[in-house]
């Protein structure tokens, strides 16, 4: 992480890393970017990227992977997405997936299978509160993120 910013006064809470993560297509399907913010002891890291062909929901996912990935050690995170999908999948969904061998309560097979067991197996190594906020509100480090999937997709 290279960028200071503003330090946070309580030293509990420096000790969480703080992520800001979002992914999106345009068209969705299509092409797609994500985004991802770290913030931890008053330092920030930006990491963006993009795949030609996949979806909003494969982008999310992706994003909220690969910030956790990121992080060298176990660690305290606070989590926050945009995606209900994501944070509800994580949180409850998995569980049942998990017990009917990767089926939905359909009896379907889930969708994203390997992005989910991707992001379970990341999440697995750290303490994670997973923070939902409502998008393009106005969340100056949702509104970044945002940025960082368009810039990632348009780089493509």
């Amino acid at each position: 992480m290279n960028e200071t910013v503003g330090k946070n006064s309580d030293p509990a809470e420096r000790e969480i890393v703080q992520i800001w993560t979002d992914g999106g297509c345009k068209p969705n399907p299509g092409p797609g970017g994500w985004g991802v913010l770290l913030r931890w002891r008053g330092r920030e890291r930006q990491l963006r990227g993009g795949a030609v062909e996949t979806t909003n929901n494969q982008m999310e996912l992706t994003a909220a992977a690969i910030a956790l990935e990121t992080l060298s050690r176990p660690c305290r995170v606070r989590l926050h997405t945009d995606s209900t999908y994501v944070r509800n999948g994580v949180t409850t969904w998995h569980v049942g997936w998990q017990k009917r061998n990767w089926r939905n309560a359909a009896g379907d097979p889930v969708a994203n299978r390997e992005l989910w067991q991707r992001l379970l197996q990341a999440a697995a190594r750290h303490q994670v509160e997973w923070v939902w906020v409502k998008g393009h509100s106005g969340n100056p480090e949702n509104d970044l993120v945002d940025q960082l999937a368009t810039e990632g997709r348009e780089e493509l």
